[in-house]
């Protein structure tokens, strides 16, 4: 899988090249994200460990019930919220998309606050890695 993934982080669709530019380096928010993060036997397009939010941007191929089901196991097995975005909105409204992306975001729970301190280094497992 993780060579599946880093295959599509060379080979980005224009979409989430365009989203990418706007994510990367904590520019939304001061949020971390990845790009093609593999979990389990799952590559979402972009993931913010932190507060465990996977961003999908689907073209026109995508299944809208595979979709929900895919997305509620990620919800189930590992507590991920994802949020779906077709191509054409982040071709034509990225202001929309980002200010959606971080509405969510801002109101997720940090995965690593235990006892009420932000752990400042957390470990692959709270991240949701596999080894």
């Amino acid at each position: 899988m993780s060579d599946n993934a880093r295959q599509n982080r060379r080979n980005p669709t224009e979409p989430e090249l365009r989203l990418w530019r706007h994510l990367s380096n904590s520019q939304l928010g001061d949020f971390k994200f990845r790009r093609q993060h593999a979990i389990g036997n799952r590559i979402l397009d972009v993931f913010c460990p932190s507060i465990a939010l996977g961003i999908e941007i689907d073209g026109q191929t995508h299944d809208p019930d595979d979709d929900r089901r895919r997305d509620a196991l990620l919800k189930h097995q590992h507590g991920i919220t994802v949020l779906r975005f077709t191509n054409t909105d982040v071709m034509t409204n990225m202001e929309g998309v980002l200010l959606t992306i971080l509405g969510h975001a801002r109101h997720m729970p940090s995965r690593w606050i235990t006892k009420g301190v932000l752990h400042p280094n957390p470990s692959s497992e709270e991240e949701g890695l596999s080894r």
